[in-house]
């Protein structure tokens, strides 16, 4: 029976001069006259083994014909390697060949651009970049579960098909059955006719319904794909992301930030414990010093400052800004970058003005801002927003009154506030935001297996 490669990696005593098989991908073949060198991996780690090879073998010569991609059954003695860079290697005593592979394979022993790669998406976890990125992205998924499981969070899976706009922005791809043809035609849509008998679309966040369970579980959260048809070429959008979202009921602003640094420390020492292999690597040759920045992180106690108080700093800054701080006004990722250099820090801005924050957030007493928290992380930018809700019933529906935000369709919504609500908190933290901190690779379309933004859909 075959073993796993990282079984020889995590228990070499074990093995160390003892015959065993494995099955796994040629990643390079290096060709001598009188033996050879394979460079195979079975994607149990991160790591290659070493296959050697020499000319007393009696199929020599058609080994030596084996092409990179092609997948193997090697059957061989584990011995201590006499080379540099391997502290073992696998002595060949038979190869055989299961899936050849043909010279145009794309992924060959060499730079290929991650554009390039892009385009081959469906192959390029061979290569050493994205087998890492997507082993952490795994992991850091699994760290996730932990820390909510740990703390007593019941795992709620949100609707993705959805008849409510969380953020009110409209930025929603429709679902529907009608024939958009014959739509087109008329001139005129029918919902009646449609499969739910109304507008539906895929949802831009589970918030709102997780909000429901937490009035009955008290701390709930929700960790899948949220869609937004928002028409963004940039580093960090896609039209298709995962997004962690807990709500917890008996919860104020001071107490979401608790868990936010909480939860984020936990999950950075759990990605640091569970896939040094893969963190070494994107700090060799993604970002120099991105074990440092996330080991500081660790250590760092996060500063809290209202909005005001940050347009204050930025204005009183000796920088040219290219976007001037206003009050009242959003903040750029340049001001993102200056407050955390300036604290030298993560940082938690609250206390947001309430002309650009969601209809959902609690409105502060002096009826200008409202009770919300965006974490800024130094090198990344905001990384989690949060807030507590708003639990009053009149002062929910006249801020969805001035926002524009229909009434109809979320009774349910605004019953929480009349059938035994409560104060209550949550945030959200987009996956892929998170793995391009954790990684140091900046494309939100190299953190995610197949990305869907504007005019791409491929795979």
């Amino acid at each position: 029976m075959a073993i796993d490669v990282k079984e020889i990696y995590d228990d070499l005593k074990k093995y160390i001069d003892k015959e065993v098989k494995i099955e796994g991908w040629v990643r390079n073949h290096r060709k001598q006259k009188e033996f050879g060198f394979i460079d195979f991996s079975d994607g149990t780690c991160f790591k290659n083994i070493q296959l050697v090879y020499d000319n007393s073998l009696k199929d020599f010569d058609e080994i030596q014909k084996i092409k990179i991609g092609s997948s193997l059954e090697v059957i061989g003695m584990v011995i201590k390697s006499e080379g540099k860079g391997q502290e073992f290697e696998l002595k060949v005593k038979s190869i055989k060949v299961l899936g050849d592979c043909p010279d145009e394979y794309p992924i060959q022993p060499k730079r290929h651009t991650r554009e390039f790669l892009r385009q081959e998406a469906y192959l390029r976890p061979r290569t050493n970049l994205f087998n890492a990125v997507f082993r952490v992205r795994s992991i850091a998924a699994n760290a996730i579960h932990t820390y909510f499981q740990n703390n007593g969070y019941v795992y709620f899976h949100a609707p993705l098909i959805t008849a409510s706009d969380c953020e009110g922005a409209g930025q929603m791809f429709q679902v529907t059955t009608l024939d958009l043809s014959r739509v087109a035609k008329s001139g005129v849509v029918d919902y009646s006719k449609d499969f739910f008998g109304k507008p539906t679309a895929l949802t831009v966040s589970g918030q709102l319904e997780a909000e429901t369970y937490a009035m009955a579980y008290k701390k709930v959260y929700t960790f899948g794909p949220t869609f937004r048809a928002e028409n963004s070429n940039t580093k960090t959008h896609a039209s298709e992301f995962w997004m962690i979202e807990p709500e917890i009921a008996f919860c104020d602003l001071n107490g979401v930030m608790d868990i936010e640094e909480d939860m984020l420390k936990f999950i950075v020492k759990y990605v640091l414990e569970h896939a040094k292999d893969e963190m070494e690597f994107f700090d060799k040759f993604v970002e120099k010093g991105l074990i440092e920045k996330l080991k500081k992180l660790l250590k760092s106690k996060f500063t809290r400052i209202s909005h005001h108080d940050v347009i204050s700093i930025l204005k009183d800054a000796k920088v040219k800004w290219e976007f001037e701080p206003v009050y009242g006004g959003d903040i750029a990722k340049e001001h993102e970058k200056y407050i955390t250099e300036y604290f030298d820090g993560p940082v938690f801005i609250t206390d947001w003005p309430k002309d650009i924050k969601a209809f959902y957030m609690k409105l502060n007493d002096d009826n200008e801002t409202v009770a919300a928290v965006d974490l800024e992380v130094p090198g990344a930018g905001e990384l989690i927003g949060g807030s507590e809700r708003e639990a009053d019933y009149d002062k929910l529906v006249n801020r969805m009154k001035e926002m524009g935000v229909p009434r109809e369709g979320m009774e349910w919504y605004l019953n929480l506030r009349k059938f035994g609500g409560c104060y209550h908190s949550g945030f959200g933290m987009g996956f892929e935001r998170l793995l391009i901190y954790l990684t140091g690779v900046e494309n939100i379309r190299d953190v995610i297996p197949y990305p869907r933004t504007p005019g791409n859909c491929d795979f």
